[in-house]
């Protein structure tokens, strides 16, 4: 008995020694509209690093490449819905999820990195960067629970957003570009900064305020392209 039962155990262990076969497997599952996905998270990802390098090495050479880096991760987040809607049957199980977590990334921790390396670091500023990151996630959050009963039932695609989408973070990216173009960062950011209690302002991160608060909306309606 004790024969059989170790010959039952190591069939039972058996998969584990095939298990490196599998390697890398959720990779190769992966559809071309999810690798268009991570193409939008890793351009969002170093743009995060080109401006920690800004911090740490003045080194504004680089810091032009975030401001192209995310625009396309923007064309990447367009681009993958596209190719999923060409063949519906390879869709990936993944793909909502992914493309949300890559969105968060890219128009959301992204821009916020952005404002504070340009100068906003004010601890108000800190608590306005981060509920617009807070409003973000929560909106994609909403967006995946409530995108089922918002869609066509003809078309499987929907029909509108609740709030505006969290990539219309791009014209606050686009608004620090003109910023740094005209040398308006730092100590020269538009409409300077004031002290509000025991903390520092800039009025420009009231932007991110107004972009959040846009974001959390349950009355705002988007029609979807």
């Amino acid at each position: 008995m004790s024969a059989a039962r170790t010959d039952r155990n190591d069939a039972a262990r058996e998969p584990a020694v095939t298990m490196p076969k599998r390697h890398m497997s959720m990779l190769r599952s992966f559809t071309p509209a999810d690798a268009l996905t991570i193409g939008n998270a890793s351009c969002g990802t170093i743009a995060i690093f080109l401006c920690l390098d800004y911090v740490a090495a003045d080194n504004r050479r680089f810091l032009w490449m975030a401001f192209v880096l995310l625009p396309m991760a923007l064309v990447f987040d367009v681009l993958d819905g596209y190719v999923a809607r060409l063949d519906r049957r390879r869709q990936s199980r993944l793909g909502a999820d992914l493309d949300s977590l890559s969105d968060v990334i890219s128009f959301g921790v992204a821009p916020v990195v952005l404002g504070f390396t340009l100068g906003l670091r004010g601890g108000w500023d800190m608590l306005c960067l981060t509920y617009f990151v807070v409003c973000g996630v929560s909106r994609l959050a909403r967006f995946n629970v409530t995108s089922e009963a918002l869609s066509d039932a003809a078309t499987g695609k929907v029909k509108y957003f609740e709030g505006t989408p969290i990539p219309t973070s791009i014209l606050i990216v686009m608004l620090l570009g003109a910023a740094v173009a005209l040398g308006r960062i730092d100590e020269r950011l538009w409409f300077g900064v004031v002290r509000v209690g025991p903390a520092l302002l800039h009025p420009l991160t009231l932007v991110y305020v107004a972009s959040g608060s846009a974001m959390i909306s349950a009355t705002l309606r988007v029609p979807k392209p």
